[in-house]
């Protein structure tokens, strides 16, 4: 993205303000300034129309997801420059735009090229580059649109494709509600790996009715095990909530913020119903995936939404005692995708080799730890372990950062951004 002369100075300042709130770590903050300035000028484009294209960093495709995460250390900026601000609300107006093109894809093609998985046996087209039904991606735009509105102070977000886009999300939140019966949704790959396609010839695995609203992929874009993705729903929930209060305060539409609290109080029963299991070392904790036929997949993934990021999301309290429970049981070896080495410990993903640790989870890790030196410490793993490359990885094996996927990875870099700032005292107004 090509800066103006403002843009240019507000971020120069931004960098220089955490130099001197980090004097007594200089690499840290050099690193800062490398991933908040490669993100705003490697993957993000402005479009002729006025909307925002980012692409995900070494794909160049546009995950909901990853563009919503890429831009939002920028809202710290976005309330003093309207060109920053202007950059992210072209962003949700392109993510709606899409939404609206197929509610059910994960990723897109910046034209109508072709490009991507095209060959996957579900109802592609040439705009759109993956079709992994993923509940998060629907819901990090509308987080994104309201973090807009808090941070930078503006509402031209929440217009007619923003209405329309958020119609068709709830209606296709209460169509997988009922998955087994009402959905339309099939997806298989073929010649690939077990967790790149859905069983039952593309309708995944069998599900009861929980009150939750059933997700195909994890935001690691694997396959779920059980339909019932548990932090995904809680993502919902609090984009929901968002939705109440921008359908109160900003769009006067009573009847909207009334589906939203209707399906945000049924969301919420089939979490506390179906979502929760007593372990008998760490007591009551959340699952990650439920079947609602009594079978739980007791794990958490680095990708976010993770069991993890719960209070990151604004789904509970930092200290909520079942998301303490929850937090010790991930952060031991009871956590099959927990990894203690030589260099570091931390969460991984059955996305990338056994091992390996995750950047972007260590970014969780502080960013809901509620003590200040447990913050610095996990900033401190994230820079030394880059392996002298300046930004993070996807991941990293446990026992040599030299060893890692992908060089550079911009939401990893930028959830790197956010602890940096959160360590400085500046937050994302959530």
């Amino acid at each position: 993205m090509e800066q103006s002369v403002k843009t240019t100075l507000i971020l120069q300042k931004l960098i220089r303000d955490v130099a001197e709130k980090l004097q007594d770590r200089p690499r840290v903050a050099q690193m800062f300034e490398n991933c908040i300035r490669n993100t705003l000028e490697t993957t993000i484009k402005r479009m002729p129309d006025g909307t925002t294209f980012v692409i995900t960093g070494d794909i160049p495709a546009m995950w909901l997801r990853d563009s919503a995460a890429q831009v939002r250390p920028y809202l710290l900026l976005a309330s003093e420059d309207r060109e920053i601000s202007d950059m992210i609300r072209g962003l949700i107006e392109q993510q709606f735009q899409q939404i609206l093109h197929d509610p059910y894809a994960n990723a897109f093609n910046e034209s109508g090229n072709g490009k991507g998985h095209q060959t996957d046996l579900t109802a592609m087209s040439p705009w759109i580059w993956e079709r992994k039904y993923e509940i998060d991606s629907l819901c990090y735009p509308m987080q994104l649109s309201y973090l807009l509105w808090k941070n930078g102070g503006r509402t031209d977000q929440f217009n007619d494709t923003f209405v329309k886009g958020v119609r068709a999300i709830l209606s296709l939140w209460r169509t997988e509600q009922h998955h087994e019966t009402r959905s339309p949704y099939l997806f298989q790959r073929l010649n690939c790996p077990a967790t790149d396609t859905l069983p039952r010839e593309g309708k995944g695995a069998v599900t009861g009715y929980t009150g939750m609203t059933w997700s195909g992929f994890r935001p690691s874009d694997d396959a779920c095990k059980y339909g019932y993705l548990i932090p995904s729903n809680m993502f919902a929930i609090v984009v929901l909530r968002y939705l109440e209060e921008i359908s109160r305060d900003v769009l006067g539409d009573e009847k909207l913020g009334k589906e939203a609290e209707m399906l945000r109080e049924e969301i919420s029963f089939g979490i506390i119903s179906h979502g929760k299991v007593v372990h008998p070392r760490f007591g009551e904790i959340y699952a990650y995936e439920t079947d609602g036929l009594d079978g739980h997949v007791l794990m958490d993934d680095a990708n976010v939404p993770s069991l993890l990021a719960i209070p990151y999301l604004g789904y509970c309290a930092p200290d909520d005692p079942v998301y303490l429970n929850t937090r010790r049981f991930l952060l031991s070896e009871e956590n099959p995708y927990f990894y203690r080495g030589l260099a570091a410990e931390g969460i991984g993903s059955p996305h990338t080799p056994k091992y390996y640790i995750w950047h972007i989870a260590l970014a969780i890790q502080g960013l809901t730890a509620t003590v200040q030196e447990e913050k610095e410490r996990f900033l401190d793993v994230m820079a030394r372990t880059d392996a002298g490359k300046g930004m993070m990885h996807e991941g990293f094996h446990k026992d040599d950062p030299g060893v890692y996927s992908r060089e550079w990875f911009s939401w990893a870099n930028m959830m790197f951004c956010e602890l940096v700032l959160d360590v400085c005292g500046m937050k994302v107004r959530i």
